[in-house]
């Protein structure tokens, strides 16, 4: 799959085509709103500095990073002999649609049709299209150069050789894909985030712990397991014969937890107290700032992780 169609350039567009360059893929770039794609190549040549200081180019320099990336004007120049095509396009429905039905009628029969949507089905926007076979949903986890899990999505029509061929795009370009079986509202990540999130809002609402004690738990302690195995990996190191051995051990205590913990809402005076202590800790101005402060953290743990899986196969 040499040639790569973006449709739709903004923070989740521009991040894909890092990604997809960076592994020696042609992109093509195309927004409907004017200058947007440019704009996303500028944005693109000052994140790749620190991206190679970090070894995240896979090898590559910026220059030769800059130089996969190409503007189309227009949608059919984009898509014109793209063998894999990633939309981008605002969270509506409605818009969608709309673009899919317009991927669908300029595409070629071959060219895989996938959607960064983070909330919407594929069956919802790609039900009735010719080449609804070919449609389905990769969904980042923002941003995707730097974090590598992606989740693929079927519809029920998409056919399976879809799947298998993007699931193999992803990890050739240094993804990590994650593959449902089957469709389900908030996919796997964010209904694992929504669960925590939940339990984290309900202990403040509770008056149990404050927004900064209730980050350190992950920040300090559960990530820094999770940043190299799963929940499931990690209850199976914790008893000493493994996970039915932690089930028999602590199954009681979590059921016992889950009592009584019902829905909660997000909104209110729940969210006045935690945006007061957020403020408190960020305030407002300094959010950028420290939104590329995550970024870089992120690549130095990505340059760790990578150099880690390298000494493992050494």
């Amino acid at each position: 799959m040499s040639k790569i169609a973006i449709v739709g350039s903004g923070l989740v567009g521009r991040s894909w085509a890092i990604s997809f360059a960076r592994a020696g893929h042609d992109v093509w770039m195309w927004d409907q709103q004017d200058g947007a794609a440019k704009a996303a190549v500028g944005y693109i040549e000052k994140i790749l500095p620190d991206l190679e200081a970090n070894d995240l180019l896979r090898g590559r320099t910026p220059a030769e990073v800059i130089g996969r990336l190409h503007l189309a004007g227009s949608m059919e120049q984009a898509l014109d002999g793209a063998a894999y095509c990633q939309e981008s396009t605002p969270e509506d429905l409605a818009i969608k649609k709309a673009v899919f039905a317009r991927l669908d009628a300029l595409a070629a029969p071959e060219t895989i049709l996938a959607s960064s949507t983070s909330a919407l089905l594929p069956s919802k926007f790609s039900e009735g299209l010719a080449g609804k076979d070919r449609c389905l949903v990769v969904h980042p986890i923002n941003p995707p150069y730097i974090i590598p899990a992606t989740e693929v999505v079927p519809a029920p029509w998409t056919r399976p050789d879809v799947v298998q061929r993007t699931a193999d795009l992803m990890r050739d370009i240094g993804h990590a894909p994650i593959i449902m079986a089957k469709e389900l509202d908030g996919f796997l990540i964010n209904r694992l985030q929504g669960a925590l999130l939940q339990e984290a809002f309900r202990l403040v609402a509770g008056g149990y712990a404050g927004v900064e004690d209730i980050d350190a738990c992950l920040r300090d302690g559960l990530a820094l397991r999770w940043s190299f195995m799963g929940p499931f990996e990690t209850i199976d190191l914790n008893a000493p014969a493994g996970v039915r051995d932690y089930v028999a051990r602590y199954g009681a205590a979590f059921a016992k937890m889950a009592e009584g913990s019902g829905p909660i809402a997000w909104t209110g005076e729940v969210l006045d107290k935690v945006e007061a202590q957020r403020r408190a800790k960020l305030p407002a101005a300094a959010l950028a700032a420290r939104q590329a402060w995550r970024d870089r953290r992120l690549m130095a743990l990505a340059a760790h992780k990578q150099a880690a899986v390298r000494e493992i196969g050494a």
